[in-house]
């Protein structure tokens, strides 16, 4: 019998006070509040095109600004994503995607290795999308990676709207992240030459 593929995880530091649990073989179902509005729309992107269900509540010290809640929401969804998988045994491992939003497309590629590298391209031209800098997607998606042990590259293809690049990322990381997460039927055990995936 399949283990179920959930996680809670808790981060409390003197900037955030974060609560987010994440069910790997959920329906898409989210409750999401981190104060940070653009955010909040970015991670139902990736539950909802994931197929994940994902509740975050998030309290952090937004009088200086978002930096350090963005920054660990991404860190704690990492980490929830890396212990829902466990071992990876029977998982696909690998995913792509890429997904249009109007003029804009992009491309997100995921290997669930166990080593965590970002490759990221994309270029922004506001400083802001609502409370969150376009300077934090980038560092969202290496947050992810790091502490998800994931290997991931993500390139905006082009586009002219900033909101519209965006959030063709955030669905592409759903998208294959849902790919990579998948049971393959064929396959018992872990999906590496080496053995394993849990050690880098």
């Amino acid at each position: 019998m399949m283990r179920n593929r959930i996680a809670t995880i808790t981060r409390n530091t003197n900037e955030t006070q974060i609560e987010l649990a994440l069910n790997l073989d959920g329906s898409g179902e989210v409750q999401i509040d981190t104060g940070v509005g653009f955010l909040d729309h970015m991670l139902h992107h990736v539950a909802h095109h994931g197929l994940f269900d994902l509740n975050v509540k998030a309290t952090g010290d937004l009088h200086i600004d978002a930096h350090h809640t963005i920054e660990d929401v991404g860190i704690c969804l990492g980490r929830a994503l890396d212990e829902a998988l466990g071992e990876r045994k029977g998982i696909t491992r690998m995913g792509y995607a890429t997904v249009p939003m109007d003029e804009a497309l992009a491309r997100v590629v995921v290997d669930l290795s166990g080593r965590p590298y970002t490759v990221f391209e994309g270029e922004f031209t506001t400083p802001m999308m609502g409370q969150m800098p376009t300077s934090l997607v980038q560092h969202v998606f290496e947050s992810i990676a790091v502490h998800g042990r994931m290997n991931l590259h993500a390139a905006v293809l082009y586009g002219r709207d900033d909101h519209h690049k965006s959030e063709a990322l955030f669905k592409a990381l759903g998208r294959a992240l849902s790919m990579a997460v998948a049971l393959d039927a064929r396959r018992s055990g872990v999906p590496s030459t080496k053995g394993k995936l849990r050690e880098v």
